[in-house]
């Protein structure tokens, strides 16, 4: 088998242990529920609703992602605005009513934090959730991702091997001075917007606007003007972009090799999603002065920095973790198991190196339950065998120069990752080009639901469109 089929191959396998399952999603709402229930008891948060943001909103969670659940206080139909210590006397009410109802464990009270959290598992699920006081902004973000991901499907499943490698290497815990999950959608976001052609947008041009700023007065009209301007922007970039054809693993390599030198480049420059490019420092007065290890800035709630708490020391090794992930992927001599460790957690990655000694296309893969967020089995599809043609392996000379001919700007990465490792030829996407039918795949929203709607009783499900419904 091909370098290039290996790696396609594999990611396929990645991409269908972590994508959550129905049942997962169902757990999730589940989860909501008991939880809002347990707020309808606390006297203090009286008309208050419970509403899901972060990676369940967004649709960029994994199997074992936690959940982020945000308590939005009553102020008839205006967006209330509340201070950091009433924040913090609110979650107190809530620690107690937790306490008292039981069934949960790890229950935590982060009130130092910069948006104080309330952090506990769910003893019957095993979901990690975090819960914070008026939390509309991380809900627009949140959304505003969710609509990016319709721009382009590949964005979607990057993000999820991206944090599964991620996690797996040790690189995305802000408590240990790494990448927070949010920084690294940004920094997908930003591979995307750089890539040649480009598959995003800089995003002012879907919302000219810095939307944390912005969420005051009526809720709903608020709303709705952000995601009408934004439909109409993301409408108008489809019909005019051209595709990018390149594929999953192309874009994971280039991913890579874009960020494998971040610890240099950031001593002067900052990634902003925002205008979609790099920005020095130096002539950028908002992020003056500088403080920070790396300073990607968040485009929704400008000039905060998402990687405030990445560390200096830690960003060097970050920066190797890239480096040696991408060397590792176009060697000529590519170990499935080795690539596999590489991208998966070692309680995961058990069941696809299980079944390297099977001859059999169907695989049934276990683990055992050593993560409390990981699930005891894993069913996968049979896999079919993709017929590509069988190109020529590189020489670790004419890997050298190919890097240089992209680190000299003479080449984009994409000409110079087929440079390294002779791809597939073009295909055209039929998620991404305007001119070819749509896939039927089905995708997931949440939507709030129609019944039992009330005080404290907003029902959240997801529901499934279409593609052809996009």
């Amino acid at each position: 088998m091909s370098t290039y089929n290996m790696l396609e191959l594999t990611l396929n396998e990645i991409l269908r242990i972590i994508n959550p399952s129905w049942e997962d999603r169902e757990r999730r709402v589940h989860v909501i529920d008991e939880f809002r229930a347990v707020v309808n008891t606390v006297e203090s948060l009286r008309g208050a609703t419970v509403e899901p943001f972060g990676s369940f909103l967004s649709n960029l969670f994994t199997r074992w992602g936690d959940l982020d659940i945000s308590i939005e206080l009553s102020n008839g139909s205006y967006i209330s605005s509340v201070g950091k210590k009433q924040k913090q006397t609110l979650l107190r009410d809530v620690l107690k009513a937790l306490r008292k109802r039981g069934g949960l464990r790890s229950l935590q009270f982060v009130h130092n934090a910069r948006v104080p959290i309330l952090k506990f598992e769910s003893n019957f699920y095993n979901i990690s959730c975090d819960i914070s006081i008026n939390n509309l902004c991380g809900q627009m973000k949140s959304k505003f991702l969710s609509w990016i991901s319709r721009i382009d499907a590949r964005f979607r499943d990057m993000v999820l091997l991206v944090k599964e490698w991620a996690k797996a290497q040790d690189i995305n815990n802000s408590k240990t001075g790494t990448f927070n999950s949010y920084s690294l959608c940004l920094l997908v976001v930003f591979h995307f917007q750089t890539c040649i052609p480009a598959i995003l947008p800089p995003l002012k041009d879907l919302y000219p606007g810095n939307i944390a700023g912005e969420l005051t007065g009526v809720r709903a009209s608020v709303e709705r003007r952000i995601e009408e301007v934004c439909a109409a922007n993301i409408s108008k970039f489809i019909k005019q972009r051209t595709v990018n054809q390149s594929s999953l693993t192309e874009l994971f390599i280039s991913f890579l090799l874009k960020f494998s030198d971040i610890d240099k480049r950031a001593a002067d420059q900052g990634i902003c999603p925002y205008m979609g490019q790099w920005e020095d420092i130096s002539s950028n007065m908002r992020w003056l002065p500088k403080t920070y290890a790396v300073f990607i800035e968040d485009p929704f709630e400008q000039p905060e920095n998402t990687a405030r708490a990445v560390s200096k020391g830690q960003l060097t090794r970050i920066s190797e973790v890239f480096k040696t992930t991408f060397h590792g992927l176009i060697t000529p001599n590519l170990n499935r198991n080795s690539l596999i460790s590489t991208l998966l957690r070692p309680q995961i990655s058990q069941s696809l190196l299980g079944d390297s000694a099977r001859n059999s296309n169907s695989y049934v893969g276990s683990y055992p339950k050593t993560n409390a967020n990981v699930h005891r089995s894993v069913h996968l599809p049979s896999q079919v065998q993709p017929q590509f043609f069988q190109p020529k392996t590189p020489t670790s000379s004419h890997n050298n120069v190919a890097m240089a001919s992209w680190m000299s700007g003479q080449v984009s990465e994409e000409q110079s990752i087929r440079r390294v490792i002779p791809m597939q030829p073009p295909r055209q996407s039929p998620m991404t080009a305007s001119t070819s039918q749509p896939k039927k795949e089905s995708w997931p929203r949440v939507v709030p639901a129609t019944q039992g709607q009330g005080r404290g009783q907003q029902l959240w499900r997801p529901k499934y469109y279409e593609a052809s419904d996009r």
